[in-house]
């Protein structure tokens, strides 16, 4: 197995819908959203076994001081060889001279994001808001 890794805004709707759904995440029912997002975030990185989409990071940034991870997502075969590791030391690598990159991360994933290099923060707390699509 060789993973390349690109700088692309370009997947194909069932690229996508595949990966999203793998990972059991309902965005993945609207392809054709997911593929106008990823035209429109600043940064997106994706892994590839071949011409299999198997994981992808997503960011938005303000241009100077802060950089937001959106989406981190890996096939969960390939979890667990470093792939989603690598995704974010790229966005560390990109984003290296702004003051801080932000992640909302639920509790079962701070483990993975401190391995990564990410702090939780004592006096923060998560929040979104997020609408049901029906």
């Amino acid at each position: 197995m060789s993973i390349t890794y690109k700088d692309t805004h370009d997947f194909s709707e069932q690229d996508l819908k595949d990966l999203f759904l793998s990972v059991e995440w309902s965005s993945g029912h609207f392809p054709d959203k997911l593929v106008v997002a990823m035209k429109n975030f600043k940064t997106v990185i994706s892994a590839w076994d071949g011409g299999k989409l198997i994981g992808m990071i997503c960011a938005m940034d303000d241009g100077i001081m802060n950089a937001y991870v959106h989406y981190l997502l890996v096939r969960p075969e390939y979890q667990g060889q470093s792939i989603g590791k690598v995704l974010v030391d790229k966005v560390h690598e990109k984003y290296k001279d702004y003051l801080r990159i932000v992640v909302v991360a639920y509790n079962e994933e701070l483990a993975f994001y401190e391995h990564c290099g990410f702090k939780k923060a004592d006096d923060a707390s998560p929040m979104f808001i997020t609408s049901l699509w029906t």
